[in-house]
């Protein structure tokens, strides 16, 4: 660790740690958006044993994908914002 914390500084990157607010918030937002994945994949389940056309749950299947790719990118975006806060 001591030699990673040694080639970080001589690369001019500094060391910062997260606070404990910023803790509490970066789980509140963990937790939001896994409330959001988990609904997704229920709406997505519940879609799918609904229908029985190949392209319709191709469709859907594109669509559940979209939508997990747009909620776990809001995550990082949110949590990587919450990190820079000082």
């Amino acid at each position: 660790m001591e030699r990673l914390r040694k080639e970080d500084a001589e690369a001019g990157i500094d060391e910062r740690f997260v606070t404990d607010a910023q803790k509490t918030a970066i789980a509140e937002v963990r937790n939001f958006y896994k409330a959001k994945l988990a609904e997704a994949e229920v709406l997505h389940e519940s879609k799918m044993r609904a229908s029985t056309d190949l392209e319709e749950r191709a469709t859907l299947a594109q669509q559940y994908h979209r939508d997990r790719e747009r909620l776990t990118s809001e995550l990082d975006a949110k949590i990587e914002k919450l990190r820079r806060q000082t």
